[in-house]
């Protein structure tokens, strides 16, 4: 059966390369020249300007937080009042791609099998480099989407599907597939999820604020659940966005993040986590003793990645060497 799969996997992706034309362009877009990216680090995020005067202060004032990467920070907080909800925050993270690496991890119910190298828990040799982690995006038969890694096709790339594409330096970008983004010989994993929630650095038209279909099911029709996004600024970091709230408000948060291009991740109390981890030294083990939400609300903990029982998809960011 292995064997099968293998070549069916090949067949597929030699059909993928084919089909989808190498798309390099743009803003925020890595392409295949990814490999070739400068190590030096981006400059550090600007401040976001609250959505309202009325806040608390340090709020849209980003930290660095996390293990540094060669003494440098590459990841950086904040927080936001809703827009359409000021009682409620959602968490900012941004990720300096130049510093930081993208992995894709793979499980047995997300996107499923149980073939993969890359998989929960997270193992020693891979925490002593890692910076933060983040969830990934719906079950395949809700994605509407894709799932490529580590050679195996689980669902075909379909176009204009939001993607997550990890290249082979460990570079990452956020786009549609076969607009933005598509495949190269650099392309080590692509995850869709739906279509973009954010283009043009705006929210793409037709959202509504009390969906809880379109853009994923709630639990019992609620429309504030937790939502996550994760989105490419113009010069190329990553943005993740998490909190109570409706897909209008994802949207803007990540707009006013500096997305360019975004897509929705998962959502519902279970699913949404974003962790960073500061062990003592700098290449001490990142661990669930050393790591913190991103937001204070997230049900998870950041002991979610090293469960040997957690079974979905998750991206890692780790120091890049």
């Amino acid at each position: 059966m292995r064997v099968r799969w293998v070549r069916r996997t090949a067949f597929a992706l030699a059909v993928t390369a084919v089909l989808v034309p190498s798309v390099t362009g743009g803003p925020g877009v890595v392409g295949a020249a990814g490999a070739l990216r400068a190590r030096q680090p981006l400059p550090a995020p600007a401040d976001l300007t609250p959505f309202t005067a009325r806040y608390p202060g340090g709020l849209g004032i980003y930290r660095p937080v996390g293990r540094r990467v060669g003494g440098r920070p590459a990841l950086f907080v904040t927080w936001l009042r809703l827009p359409g909800n000021p009682s409620t925050v959602a968490g900012v993270a941004w990720m300096d791609t130049h510093l930081l690496k993208a992995q894709l991890y793979s499980g047995s119910l997300s996107p499923g099998g149980l073939f993969w190298h890359r998989t929960a828990p997270v193992t020693p040799s891979a925490a002593r480099t890692l910076v933060a982690a983040f969830n990934g995006g719906f079950l395949m038969k809700d994605s509407h989407g894709g799932y490529l890694s580590e050679g195996h096709l689980v669902a075909p790339l379909v176009r204009g599907g939001a993607s997550l594409v990890i290249y082979r330096d460990g570079s990452a970008t956020v786009g549609a597939w076969g607009v933005d983004v598509g495949m190269t010989p650099q392309v080590v994993a692509v995850r869709q999820n739906l279509t973009l929630l954010v283009d043009h650095g705006r929210p793409v038209p037709g959202l509504v604020a009390s969906d809880v279909s379109r853009w994923g099911s709630s639990l019992n029709n609620v429309v504030d659940t937790p939502r996550s996004g994760l989105g490419v600024t113009k010069d190329g970091a990553l943005v993740y966005v998490e909190g109570p709230m409706n897909i209008v408000d994802l949207a803007r948060v990540l707009v006013r993040a500096g997305a360019v291009r975004a897509m929705a991740l998962d959502m519902n109390p279970f699913w949404t986590i974003f962790a960073y981890y500061t062990p003592s030294s700098p290449t001490g083990l990142a661990g669930p003793g050393n790591g913190h939400r991103l937001n204070a609300t997230m049900v998870q903990s950041p002991d979610r990645f090293f469960q040997v029982s957690y079974a979905r998809d998750f991206v890692t960011m780790s120091a890049a060497g």
